[in-house]
C-alpha cells in the first residue's frame, strides 16, 4: 500500500513537494504562519475591509437623500411650481420605483461578470447625482416625470450591489453587523436628509432668483457627485478581482480562504457551473426566493411611512422648520436600535426573533397613532414606528445568509427580492393619500396589516430552515461526519 502511494505520488511529481501539502492538510493554518498569525492577519485584514467598506454608508445616504428630497421640497412649494394636482405627486414618488425594479438583477449579474465594483457603483452614482441636478430645472410635472424615472432606474445598481461587495468579502457571523451599518446609511439618511434640507429650504430661498425646493436638489445632487469620484480610489473590488496595492497576496489568499470556510466550498470554481444565466435560473426555480421576496414586500408597504415622514411630522401642528427638525430623532433613535440588534443577532446567530420583535414594535406604533390625536403620543408613535426598520435590517441579512453558493446565484437573489420587493414602495406612495390626513387612519390600518404578513411568512420560512436543518444533520450522521458543516441560521 505504501509503494503505490508513492508510485502513485512519483508520476504527480517530486516526493519533496508533498511536505507543505500534508502539512497544510493537518494545519490549514500554516500557509500563514500557524493559528495565531492567522488570527492577527485576519484582524488587520477585517480592520481594512471595513475602513473602505465604510465609503458604502455615505453612498447609501446620499442614495436615500437623492430618493427622499422630494417629500421635503413638498413643504415648500415642489407642487405649487410644478402645478401638480390629484395623485401627481404619488406618481413622482411611485415611478422612481418602476426603473428600481427593472434594473437590480441585471446590473447585479453585470457587476459579478465585471468583478469591479469601484468603478461600477461609483459610475452609477456620479450618473444619478447628475439626475437629481436636473429634477432641480423642471418646471412641470412630464419633467420631473422623466428625472425620477430615470433616477431610479440608475439608482438600482447601488444597493443590491452593496450586499452582494459585502457579502463577497465576509462570513456569515460577519454580515448581520455590516448590513446593519449599511443600512444605517438608510436610516440616517431620513435624520440628516431632513436637518439638511431645513437648512437649504430655510436660508436658500430665492437666491439667484431660484426657489428654495431646486436648491435643494442642486445641493445634494453635486454632493453625490463629489463623493461619487472619492469612491472610485476607497471601494475594493471583489477578492479575486481587487487592486493589489491596498492588500497583500498573504491577505488575499485568507479573504478567500475565509469564504470557503464559511460554506465549507469554494466561492467561485467548486460552486459555479455554467455561466451567469445559470445563476439567474437557480434563483428563479427556488421557491425560498420568492417566498422571501413576497414577506419583503410586504413589509416595505409597512414602512411605506418613510417617504411621507415630514407629512406625519406636520400633523403634530408646528412650523415647515420645526417639522422637519422633529423627523430627525426617531432615524437617530433607530440608527442606534438596528445596529444593536443586528449586533446581537449576529452573536446569537438567530435571526427570526430579532426580525420581528421591531416590526411588532412598529404594530403598536400604528395603533397609538390610529387612537389619539395627542402630540407627545404621536410623537412616540413615529419613534416606534421608525425603529421597526431595526427588523427589515435583520432581514435582508438573513436573505444573504439563506442564498450562499454558488455566487452567481447569490448575486441574482439578493438583488431579485430586494427588486421585488420594491413593489411595495410604488403601492405604498398610494397609501397616503391627502384626504386621509390628518389621522391617516386607513394608511396605518394597511400598515398594520402588512407589517403582521411579514412577521408569519418570516416564521414560516423560520420553521422551513429549521426543516432543512435536520436533514442536514441526518446526512452527516449516516456519513459519519463528526464537525458540523454549512447550517441554515435561523
Amino acid at each position: 500500500m505504501t509503494s503505490s502511494r508513492t508510485s502513485s505520488l512519483a508520476e504527480k511529481g517530486p516526493i519533496a513537494d508533498v511536505g507543505p501539502v500534508d502539512v497544510e492538510r493537518d494545519d490549514p493554518d500554516a500557509e500563514f504562519g500557524g493559528h495565531e498569525a492567522r488570527k492577527k492577519l485576519e484582524r488587520k485584514l477585517l480592520r481594512k475591509l471595513d475602513l473602505r467598506m465604510s465609503i458604502l454608508i455615505v453612498i447609501y445616504i446620499l442614495n436615500y437623500v437623492d430618493r427622499n428630497n422630494a417629500g421635503a421640497a413638498r413643504l415648500r412649494g415642489f407642487e405649487a411650481e410644478l402645478h401638480l394636482q390629484g395623485q401627481e405627486f404619488a406618481t413622482l414618488l411611485s415611478i422612481l420605483y418602476v426603473g428600481y425594479i427593472i434594473m437590480q438583477v441585471p446590473s447585479n449579474m453585470f457587476l459579478n461578470f465585471i468583478g469591479k465594483p469601484s468603478l461600477y457603483l461609483p459610475g452609477c452614482m456620479m450618473v444619478w447625482g447628475t439626475l437629481s441636478i436636473l429634477t432641480g430645472i423642471t418646471n412641470n410635472f412630464v419633467g420631473a416625470l422623466l428625472t425620477r424615472f430615470f433616477l431610479g432606474f440608475v439608482e438600482a445598481a447601488f444597493f443590491p450591489g452593496a450586499l452582494f461587495l459585502i457579502s463577497k468579502w465576509y462570513k456569515r457571523s460577519e454580515l448581520g453587523t455590516r448590513t446593519a451599518l449599511l443600512y444605517c446609511g438608510n436610516i440616517i439618511s431620513n435624520a440628516f436628509g431632513a436637518l439638511i434640507a431645513s437648512g437649504i429650504l430655510n436660508g436658500m430661498d430665492g437666491k439667484l432668483g431660484r426657489a428654495a425646493w431646486r436648491w435643494l436638489f442642486y445641493v445634494e445632487g453635486a454632493l453625490t457627485v463629489f463623493v461619487a469620484i472619492c469612491a472610485i480610489f476607497i471601494l475594493p473590488d471583489f477578492p479575486a478581482t481587487t487592486r493589489r496595492w491596498w492588500l497583500s497576496e498573504e491577505e488575499r489568499r485568507l479573504a478567500m480562504r475565509r469564504m470557503e470556510e464559511d460554506a465549507g466550498v469554494g466561492d467561485e470554481a467548486e460552486t459555479e457551473v455554467g455561466g451567469q444565466l445559470t445563476g439567474l435560473w437557480l434563483a428563479v426555480k427556488d421557491w425560498k426566493v420568492w417566498w422571501m421576496a413576497f414577506a419583503m414586500t410586504s413589509q416595505v408597504v409597512a414602512l411605506s411611512f418613510n417617504a411621507y415622514f415630514p407629512t406625519l411630522s406636520a400633523t403634530m401642528g408646528f412650523n415647515p422648520t420645526v417639522t422637519l427638525l422633529l423627523c430627525a430623532p426617531p432615524f437617530v433613535f433607530t440608527a442606534i436600535m438596528a445596529f444593536v440588534i443586528s449586533r446581537h443577532s449576529d452573536k446569537t446567530g438567530e435571526r427570526f426573533y430579532h426580525i420581528s420583535v421591531p416590526i411588532f414594535g412598529g404594530i403598536v406604533g400604528f395603533i397609538i397613532a390610529i387612537c389619539t390625536m395627542n402630540t407627545a403620543a404621536r410623537y412616540v408613535s413615529l419613534f416606534l414606528m421608525a425603529q421597526s426598520y431595526a427588523g427589515f435590517v435583520v432581514l435582508y441579512t438573513w436573505v444573504s445568509n439563506s442564498f450562499p453558493r454558488p455566487p452567481s446565484k447569490r448575486a441574482v437573489a439578493v438583488a431579485l427580492v430586494n427588486a421585488f420587493s420594491q413593489l411595495g414602495n410604488v403601492a405604498g406612495s398610494y397609501v397616503w393619500p391627502s384626504p386621509w390626513g390628518p389621522t391617516y387612519r386607513k394608511s396605518y390600518a394597511i400598515c398594520i396589516a402588512t407589517a403582521g404578513c411579514a412577521i408569519v411568512m418570516c416564521y414560516i420560512f423560520k420553521l422551513h430552515l429549521a426543516h432543512l436543518n435536520r436533514l442536514l444533520d441526518k446526512e452527516e450522521e449516516e456519513k459519519g461526519v463528526k464537525e458540523k458543516g454549512f447550517r441554515y441560521l435561523l
